[in-house]
């Protein structure tokens, strides 16, 4: 497992990371404890060292509290802040008692808050800091404003973003001043739900209303489906699509970490086990540049110019 920098905060991290909203219980099906519990210690065994939760992910924290008895030395333990109405400092009190640890390692607000004044916000963060209670402290973002806000007005230590082959932007937006900030990224949604990886076909329906695609059209869909496949000629280069699409944001050392979503052991074994050290080549990423710019997938005006440079780097 590679491992790489968290930003400035000194901390190493394997390259790719335990997404655990699925072990909640509240998404992807029903939880079996056990097995939950056996894709963490598999996840390990292969070097992951980063898992990233949140309250609101059913019974995801209370999972990973019985898992961390023991071995919470291991792991950088990463959660989220969802504005809950009992406020930031009663909601972390609870998740510290959840995960059964004194101190949360890398504490994020969910999105951008919701309403004004954001600073008051990012000052509890910042307190909580302060007061040991946490390690470092980011937020999960979505778009090249919410970049912008944070390198210029906070004092925040990480951000989390959506990055893949579908959805390029925010990330290369600001890929730059990210590099600048020195901020720890953590990517998100590299496999665009499983689009990318073949998993659904174009007369895909989701009936599931908790599921965010639940209100994607019929057409939409099949847009999406027909787009992923114009990217399906990275497999020659990577092996397979889920090795690819999880290769495309770890081409880029501003990325600190991807975080796959684990259900189980054996899919820790494939989603963690098969990607360390997964990267394209430049033909590859030149080639997704091109199929980017034709499906004009996101901003495509300052992406040849960002890979030219980010080329001359590596």
């Amino acid at each position: 497992m590679p491992y790489r920098r968290f930003g400035r905060t000194g901390l190493q991290v394997s390259e790719v990371s335990f997404g655990a909203w699925g072990i909640g219980g509240t998404a992807y099906g029903a939880l079996d404890r056990a097995e939950s519990l056996r894709a963490l210690a598999r996840a390990e065994e292969i070097g992951c060292n980063l898992v990233d939760t949140a309250m609101i992910y059913g019974d995801s924290e209370l999972v990973l509290g019985e898992f961390l008895r023991g071995r919470r030395s291991r792991w950088i333990v990463a959660t989220k802040y969802s504005y809950q109405p009992a406020g930031m400092a009663a909601t972390l009190e609870q998740q510290l008692s959840h995960l059964g640890t004194d101190v949360i390692d890398f504490y994020q607000l969910h999105w951008q808050p919701p309403q004004q004044p954001y600073e008051r916000f990012y000052d509890e963060l910042y307190r909580l800091k302060k007061a040991g209670k946490v390690r470092f402290v980011g937020l999960s973002l979505y778009t090249p404003r919410d970049i912008d806000y944070v390198i210029d007005r906070t004092m925040l230590d990480g951000v989390q973003v959506r990055f893949s082959l579908l959805d390029p932007d925010p990330f290369l937006l600001r890929m730059d001043r990210l590099r600048q900030s020195g901020l720890a990224v953590l990517i998100r949604s590299v496999l665009k739900e499983g689009f990318l990886t073949g998993k659904f076909r174009r007369d895909a329906t989701f009936p599931d209303p908790n599921d965010e695609r639940h209100s994607w059209s019929a057409a939409r869909i099949a847009r999406t489906v027909d787009a992923a496949e114009r990217f399906r000629f990275l497999e020659a280069d990577a092996g397979s699509m889920l090795r690819a699409a999880a290769a495309y944001p770890l081409s880029f050392p501003e990325v600190s970490t991807v975080l796959l979503g684990i259900k189980t052991s054996a899919q820790a074994d494939v989603n963690i086990g098969q990607i360390p050290g997964a990267r394209l080549s430049t033909a590859s990423l030149r080639r997704v540049a091109a199929v980017q710019d034709e499906l004009d997938a996101g901003d495509r005006r300052s992406f040849k110019g960002l890979l030219k440079r980010q080329h001359r780097r590596t």
